[in-house]
């Protein structure tokens, strides 16, 4: 018989009796017994729950799994777990009581389950089937069954997957604008809004309007005007953010209208940008008091810009009698500077100087005490992102109030002096008492422009008894006057005393460094070179003049490796990329130096010396084409060079075009106008066209100017000859007096030579050559102007000893092919005795006058054969033959 449920209705114990211990405590009713409910009262001992320990059964079955067995088929029919009913009052009239003696509760149908009570357990049910196990969390009937997948073919499902997609359009043109990259991030915004309008339609057309998100709309088209205006597309950006503004269902869209008045503002379209910035203010509450702040910022440096002084005026300073800060304050100053109010420049200044900053003090970065733990944390935030942003915000603040002082100090009072003293005094009673020294710099500064060196070394002696700072800065300016002046004792004085100052003062080391390498000691003024770029690594003028120091060394590859370090600190120096190109140059790397080169005219494409330079490689390579081309764009710039003059001239002789080389030739006698070669090469040139009139009025007027020139005189006899003109005697005549007259003259300057020979050894072993040395770099690198060459060039680089290809030509014509023709054999002796044209003229050492003459610019080519009929060549003059009037006796 089955133990029925207990009376607290949580746990159900199925344990079997054994029948002999059950039958004890079982009342059984006679069949005649009207008295159905007789022996209730008895005590049943299995309901003591404090014999339950004394309880073999219930504690064989707490102790072991024999409790938990599954439910068996009672032993006798009609119990509630089997398969009839028991018999009670209402039912059958089978007198037939429970097996503890308890009755049976209500009419229960046979087949059918006992009924639970009102207090049901977990896990159990009232139609529990036969064999059925215990489980209260439903793991017997296994896995639960999988999603039901999304159908995605909906309408709805399609709109929700186009709007992710023009969201993450956005977030990747946002990104792309955080790399820099304007044109991507321009396409992912014009995409973006394109299928934002598609998502639209769709709406529209499913009737679903009602949901469009106003807020994917607005990111969509601000994202697309801002894209519009990073990329210079200012009337795109303005038509997209109109759009924006004048759409009413957009909250606080008129803020925009401070972006439109930015892109007028770029735009130059002040009077619109002074409208949109109103408006904008205008749709702005109180409450909102630093955009409001800024706003009127903005106007005040638009009313700046179009010259309303007074406008701006009152905006600042209303700004800075709400909301001061450094840049209002500056700003206030130039308006004051501009209508020229001193007064008012006074007290702008003071309230410049009182402006508080907002930053911690520097005593917070240093430790109090030996605690580990707070040095390491004052370690940690000593150069964090917060204490750099200090040091920024007070180094701005120092840099517009030094700017302030020294704008307002020339007018403020009768002088400069006195405005200075002013603006000291008020700085020494501020929060920025260290800039008052450096007040008293920028004062001898200030002298030194106004050209009064005296004053502004006596305004820097007074820093020798200031702190070491101080100290060492004065000394360095002092040290750089003194270079500058060529004093060279004073300014080596004054940078031991600026390094004795201060050890770790990189300009100090580089002054010092410069007094030694004039003094030709390169090694030492190497190592100083090397401790200041050891305490400072930017400092651009020890690299610079470190590399020059090798150079003079001849460590030609640690001079590059030098430069080149230079040069990745400043990109656009012309100066390091010209001396890059030397040192390739002089390492005999010709494509090196023209790849540098060219960049050199990247930077400067207006330097004629540059381009001189890169057509002089050119010409070494044998490129005529690219030399001509930038000596002709150096001749366009600066066409006073005589080199390039020279080298324009013969590149169009060898060319056979002597009429174009006419012009540089004349160019160069105008600049030259004592040298008569230039002269001569334009009369040669006239002659080589076939221009003979103009060659011989030229000759005639070169022998007017140079009446003394052997070679002019040559060419007079000749041509007249030529042309048979009756001036050939008087020209003979004055050829033969020249000629005797200068032989006279080499005569008495031999003599004196000779008996002068042993002094001029002395002289010149005595005499010590002071070959040009290239002084340190001091200043900062500038670049070079159009007509000049870059600074340090002609300290730095200078050029061996070129020969023209001109005058080459004109020396060596008379070995030249032209030898070879009749006249060349009759001639060839005589054309060897003749001078070169760049060399000077003396006497001829024969006796016998020379009548005939060498055309400076070379041979003239060979006339092309047109004709059909072949003529027999014959030399011009063959048939011509000297008169004996014409040579000398």
């Amino acid at each position: 018989m089955v133990k029925p449920l207990d009376f607290h209705g949580f746990v159900r114990v199925n344990k079997l009796i054994p029948e002999k211990i059950m039958m004890e405590h079982v009342h059984l009713a006679a069949e005649e017994e009207d008295d159905l409910y007789s022996g209730y009262n008895d005590y049943n001992p299995t309901f003591d729950a404090e014999e339950l320990d004394n309880d073999a059964g219930f504690q064989q079955a707490v102790r072991t799994s024999h409790g938990r067995r599954p439910p068996m088929t009672a032993k006798f029919p009609g119990t509630a777990v089997g398969g009839r009913a028991l018999g009670t009052s209402f039912g059958s009239r089978v007198p037939m009581a429970s097996s503890l003696g308890r009755p049976m509760t209500g009419a229960v149908q046979e087949g059918t389950a006992r009924p639970m009570t009102a207090v049901r357990a977990a896990g159990y049910s009232s139609a529990m089937a036969r064999g059925s196990a215990f489980d209260p969390l439903g793991q017997s009937k296994g896995p639960a069954p999988p999603l039901e997948t999304k159908n995605e073919d909906t309408p709805e499902e399609k709109m929700k997957i186009l709007e992710r997609k023009v969201n993450d359009l956005i977030e990747e043109s946002c990104m792309a604008h955080g790399r820099g990259d304007l044109q991507l991030s321009l396409e992912k915004a014009k995409e973006a809004g394109r299928k934002e309008r598609a998502l639209v339609r769709q709406r529209e057309q499913t009737g679903t309007a009602d949901h469009i998100n106003l807020d994917l709309t607005y990111s969509v088209l601000f994202n697309l005007a801002n894209q519009y205006a990073n990329n210079d597309m200012y009337p795109e950006a303005l038509n997209t953010y109109q759009v924006i503004v004048k759409n009413k269902m957009f909250s606080n869209a008129g803020l925009l209208k401070v972006n439109m008045a930015n892109i007028y503002f770029k735009q130059k379209n002040y009077p619109k940008a002074i409208k949109f910035y109103r408006m904008a203010l205008d749709q702005i509450s109180n409450a909102h008091k630093e955009l409001r702040i800024k706003i009127m910022q903005n106007i005040a440096v638009v009313f700046i810009r179009i010259g309303k002084y007074s406008d701006a005026i009152t905006s600042l300073e209303h700004i800075m009698s709400e909301s001061p800060n450094i840049k209002t304050g500056y700003n206030l100053i130039l308006c004051y500077y501009a209508i020229g109010d001193r007064d008012r420049m006074k007290k702008a200044f003071q309230k410049l100087i009182s402006v508080p900053l907002g930053i911690d003090e520097e005593d917070k970065y240093i430790s109090p005490s030996d605690d580990p733990h707070t040095n390491l944390v004052i370690e940690a935030i000593k150069n964090d992102q917060l204490h750099q942003m200090e040091r920024e915000k007070k180094a701005l603040a120092e840099k517009f109030i030094m700017t302030a002082a020294k704008l307002i100090a020339p007018v403020i009072e009768g002088s400069f002096a006195a405005g200075f003293d002013w603006c000291v005094e008020m700085v020494k009673t501020s929060q920025y008492v260290e800039l008052a020294n450096d007040l008293e710099i920028n004062k001898a500064i200030t002298y030194l422009r106004q050209r009064d060196f005296n004053q502004a070394v006596e305004t820097l002696k007074m820093f020798e008894k200031k702190d070491s700072r101080v100290k060492s800065a004065a000394a360095t300016n002092l040290s750089f006057l003194y270079f500058l002046e060529k004093d060279f004792d004073q300014a080596d004085r004054y940078a031991d005393l600026a390094m004795a100052a201060d050890r770790y003062n990189p300009a100090a080391l580089t002054n010092k460094g410069n007094t030694v390498f004039v003094r030709r000691d390169y090694e030492k003024a190497a190592e100083f070179y090397k401790e200041a770029l050891r305490n400072d690594s930017s400092c651009t003028e020890a690299l610079y003049n470190l590399g020059l120091t090798y150079k003079k060394l001849s460590r030609l590859e640690e001079a590059l490796d030098c430069f080149l370090k230079l040069h990745a600190i400043l990109r656009n120096s012309a100066q390091v990329m010209y001396q890059i190109t030397n040192l390739y140059e002089m390492l005999e790397d010709s494509n090196q130096a023209i790849e540098w080169l060219m960049q050199l005219i990247s930077v400067t494409p207006t330097d004629p010396q540059a381009l001189a330079k890169l057509g002089e490689l050119y010409d070494s390579e044998g490129d005529k084409s690219q030399a001509f081309q930038y000596y002709y764009e150096s001749y366009r710039y600066f066409p006073s060079n005589m080199d390039v003059i020279e080298w324009l001239g013969a590149y169009y002789i060898d060319t056979q075009f002597c009429e174009k080389a006419i012009q540089y030739f004349e160019r160069a006698a105008l600049i030259q106008p004592t040298q008569v070669k230039w002269q001569l090469m334009v009369a040669s040139c006239y002659r080589r066209s076939g221009n003979y009139q103009k060659s011989l009025e030229t000759y005639k007027n070169i022998h007017r100017k140079f009446p003394e020139s052997v070679e002019c005189l040559r060419f007079l006899v000749r041509l007249c000859s030529d042309m048979g003109l009756k001036e050939v005697q008087e020209y003979a005549t004055k050829l033969k007096k020249v000629e005797k007259l200068k032989e006279k003259k080499e005569q008495r300057v031999r003599s004196g030579r000779e008996s002068s020979a042993r002094g001029r050894r002395e002289g010149s072993a005595s005499s010590v050559s002071s070959p040009n040395s290239t002084p340190p770099k001091r200043a900062n690198v500038g670049s070079s102007s159009p007509n000049s060459t870059p600074p340090m060039k002609a300290n730095v680089f200078l050029p061996e000893t070129r020969h023209s290809p001109l005058l080459e030509q004109g020396r060596d014509s008379g070995h030249s092919s032209h030898g070879t023709s009749a006249k060349g054999e009759r001639l060839s002796a005589r054309l060897r005795a003749l001078p070169g044209s760049n060399e000077p003229y003396e006497a001829s050492s024969q006796r016998d006058i020379d009548a005939s003459y060498v055309d400076p610019l070379g041979p003239q080519m060979e006339r092309p054969k047109t004709a059909a009929k072949k003529r027999t060549e014959e030399d011009e003059f063959a048939d011509e033959e000297l008169g004996d009037d014409l040579l000398p006796e």
